[in-house]
């Protein structure tokens, strides 16, 4: 035996005959998007047929003009009857393998036969008198979970039109919308059992272990023949070849052997050779669950993951509930380490973890999660979607991660890649079958231009079961709480977003440019995340407004929970192209607050983007160079600096208190991190033949420095003090969720911003020089008044110019149309949060 080292960990894998991937340029051929038939037979997977895209030619769109999903050319198929079970309406269906997990728990005891089914509340009650006690109530337990988790019947969708008037004049568009978003779940629920049975993907296809052996199936119409080769058979492709369905479904059993060891060792390198209409190539398997890039090689290679049982990581904490509000600290496992090294998901675990709960957020975002062949990507060009990265470490290990973050209450929330897929041939979906229209859109519509990706088709039967599946994954294997959609503008429109200024415009949102098939998508995988996993949250990337992206399915809406809200750090990078001078309190106070009624926003400062090399962020557009020279306590400091790290508090503080529901911050920007980000990366050749210098693989640029923020003698301590102390005031009071919000003073000449949320009274002096004595600060509730945080405190970098043990008393005089007022000290460039006290 041989091994891969993957961070930390060794995989066992046959050293045999050479295993490769050949397979030029992806040819384009015939479309294959149109769903038909898989599996005709009712199995343990699925309660009624299955199916799937298939053969060309063979089927007809659901619903494309007639109720029946198949053409006239397979009558035998769908004029049968259907099962009883797929029957049933999809509330009052209980699936299969629900029904096996339960019996499972009874075996204990006593077993039943396969006529004893959990069917009737009869059944359960004589099981309920059978088995012991200790069983019983863990039966009862999983009953009870299981009846938590249904995916609720579509709504009528009209509820929009009470929530947003201004929608009526596009009714046709939207109710269209919606009656597809209906015809598709009822085609779901008519030949898959439910939107529950058809994410279940990964159960048939890929990789599945029985006792008898393994099974792997494979949907690649395109291909003529098919072999799955690897070091079990020494990537012999005559020794273990695939037969295929009538609907381009590729099938091979491998039986145990002889000793009842699987025939493929767990850690073994795979992939299945294809004879495709682009020659003959391996892939790795659509469904792969780990892949990993050997020493010296570029492609990588699909593992067979499937370790003993006594080496499967088993999840110790529950999962916390959703909090009121999001305060998200966004994380990439790679490069979350102050070395000059990729990090492990161990190291995060140990480290990162504790640091992030200490600072007072209470959910984690990590990035770059799927496989990713190409580093520098930063996670977005996903190879294989239902692996996790193997740079950092083993699935074990991330799931060790998931619930030490659950130990500590923070939820998981995963930057999952839906909206396009890396153009890779060798190691991804791009061209797997050797035609173009796959997984994707064929010709200029498959292609997105800018990120040099392919797009897929979302009208695709198989592509839907592929997503909404790799969604489901996620959420049930490693026991993610939500995810954060990558790139769901791109989705929703047909030119991406890409050249489009978004000004409002309700017809920018509901014409010929939205792509409709993407948006029912969105509207299913939310309609599958909110009903399986109701405490799940799912934010939406788009910086188009589109209306309704936050509005339960039910009522019509595209189903997210939040938005993120994207205006802010661009509102933030033209501001800081200017001087302070010249900011507008209106023009901050109207880009935080323009955000839709009813839909809730996660706000940031700034992006991961900003991050990047070439790009600035908050703290680097404010300070510049002096960051790297006028950083220690221990010498005196510049105006720049001062001035810098008095914005930067005020900035993300502002941001925070007016923004929206939610809020984001990227590693390392809590304390202002003096370095941008760097992938290791060698010398690049353009087409045009010139050449881009690359940095000499060097990961010296591509990790992040805590011990800056860490070190008592830096100012970035006073930087990182203040962030934490602003994330914990919002854990007291909650005041990004509170209901009463009133911004009383946007004063341009003072250059103040006044606003209430909740119990507190926020009062921001953004003047460069005024400090204002005995400045009046109007209030909705009288009473004592103390200060709760203070940005000028000298723990923070400032010059401790309030005395923090003053009580403010309001007064019978109304200001700025509040009816009670008190009067404060603002020095310049300052935010003061003052709490109404009982004391």
């Amino acid at each position: 035996m041989a091994s891969f080292a993957v961070s930390g960990a060794r995989l066992g894998v046959v050293r045999a005959g050479a295993g490769g991937g050949g397979g030029g340029p992806s040819a384009r051929s015939g479309g294959v998007d149109l769903p038909s038939v898989l599996f005709r037979k009712k199995d343990s997977f699925s309660r009624g047929t299955v199916s799937c895209a298939g053969a060309p030619g063979k089927v007809l769109v659901p619903g494309g003009g007639s109720d029946d999903l198949l053409s006239s050319a397979e009558p035998d198929v769908e004029t049968q009857a259907q099962p009883v079970e797929s029957q049933i309406p999809v509330d009052k269906v209980k699936s299969v393998a629900e029904e096996e997990d339960i019996s499972t728990v009874a075996e204990a005891s006593i077993k039943v036969g396969a006529e004893d089914k959990l069917e009737s509340s009869e059944a359960i009650q004589d099981i309920e008198e059978t088995v012991i006690d200790g069983v019983t109530k863990e039966a009862e337990k999983q009953i009870v979970e299981e009846k938590q988790r249904v995916i609720p019947p579509p709504g009528d969708g009209q509820k929009i039109y009470q929530i947003d008037p201004m929608l009526e004049g596009f009714r046709n568009h939207l109710d269209y919308r919606y009656s597809e978003y209906k015809r598709m779940r009822a085609a779901i629920d008519q030949h898959e059992g439910g939107l529950d049975a058809f994410s279940r993907g990964y159960e048939k296809l890929g990789f599945t272990r029985s006792a008898e052996g393994i099974t792997y199936r494979e949907w690649a119409p395109g291909a003529n023949s098919a072999a799955l080769v690897g070091d079990f058979n020494n990537w012999n492709p005559n020794a273990d070849t695939m037969t295929r369905n009538e609907y381009g479904v590729w099938e091979i059993f491998l039986p145990n052997n002889a000793d009842g060891s699987p025939a493929i060792p767990h850690g073994s390198r795979v992939k299945i050779r294809m004879d495709t209409p682009s020659g003959v190539k391996d892939s790795i398997p659509a469904w792969i669950k780990f892949a990993v890039q050997a020493p010296g090689e570029i492609p990588y290679n699909g593992i067979y993951y499937d370790p003993p049982e006594e080496e499967k990581y088993v999840f110790q904490h529950p999962q916390p509930k959703r909090p009121k509000s999001l305060r998200i600290y966004e994380s990439h496992v790679g490069m979350s380490s102050p070395e000059p090294k990729i990090n492990t998901y161990a190291n995060f675990r140990d480290e990162v973890l504790p640091r992030i709960k200490k600072l007072g957020y209470n959910a984690v975002q990590i990035m770059a999660i799927q496989e990713h062949s190409y580093y520098a990507s930063f996670g977005y060009h996903v190879t294989n979607f239902f692996a996790p990265s193997s740079r950092f470490g083993t699935p074990e290990d991330l799931k060790s991660l998931i619930d030490k973050a659950h130990e500590l209450g923070l939820l998981v929330l995963m930057d999952i890649v839906h909206s396009h897929a890396s153009n890779n041939t060798l190691d991804g979906l791009n061209g797997f079958d050797g035609t173009d229209t796959h997984y994707f859109h064929g010709g200029p519509r498959g292609h997105h231009w800018m990120w040099d990706s392919r797009l897929f088709n979302y009208g695709s039967w198989e592509v839907l079961r592929y997503l909404l599946s790799n969604a489901r994954w996620w959420l049930e294997e490693y026991k993610f709480d939500g995810f954060r959609f990558d790139g769901v503008t791109s989705m929703m429109y047909t030119h991406h977003g890409l050249q489009v200024a978004f000004t409002g415009n309700y017809g920018e949102y509901f014409g010929f440019a939205t792509d409709v098939d993407a948006v029912v998508y969105l509207m299913l995988v939310n309609d599958l995340i909110h009903g399986l996993y109701p405490e799940a949250v799912a934010i939406g990337e788009d910086v188009s407004g589109m209306p309704t992206f936050c509005i339960p399915v039910q009522d019509g809406g595209v189903g997210f929970d939040y938005r993120l809200h994207m205006a802010v750090p661009d509102k933030w990078i033209e501001l800081l192209k200017q001087s302070d001078e010249y900011w507008k309190m209106g023009d901050i106070v109207h880009t935080l607050t323009n955000r839709r009624w009813s839909e809730k926003c996660v706000t940031y400062a700034e992006s991961h983007d900003q991050a990047l090399v070439g790009d600035k962020t908050i703290a680097f557009w404010l300070m510049d160079k002096d960051m790297y020279d006028f950083m220690a306590l221990d010498r005196p400091s510049t105006p720049r600096i001062d001035r810098g790290i008095a914005l930067h508090k005020m900035i993300r503080l502002v941001t925070m208190g007016l923004g929206g529901e939610g809020y984001l911050n990227f590693m390392g920007n809590e304390f202002g991190h003096p370095e941008w980000i760097d992938f290791p990366r060698g010398p690049q050749s353009l087409t045009n033949g010139s050449v881009i210098p690359g940095n000499n693989n060097s990961f010296d640029k591509c990790r992040r420095r805590f011990d800056l923020g860490d070190a008592d003698y830096l100012r970035y301590r006073g930087m990182q003090e203040f962030d934490q102390a602003m994330q914990h005031l919002e854990e007291k009071y909650g005041f990004m969720t509170s209901e009463h919000q009133y911004i009383s003073r946007k004063h341009e000449e003072d250059k103040v911003i006044i606003f209430e949320r909740g119990d507190l009274v926020f009062v921001f002096n953004f003047h460069w020089s005024n400090s204002y004595f005995d400045y009046r600060v109007g209030c909705l509730k009288p009473g004592k008044y103390k200060i709760v945080l203070d940005s000028d405190d000298g723990l923070f970098g400032g010059f401790s110019r309030l005395d923090h043990d003053a009580e403010y008393f309001t007064a019978d005089l109304p200001h700025d149309n509040r009816p009670c007022s008190f009067s404060v000290y603002t020095p310049s460039r300052t935010a003061v949060v003052y709490a109404l006290t009982e004391d």
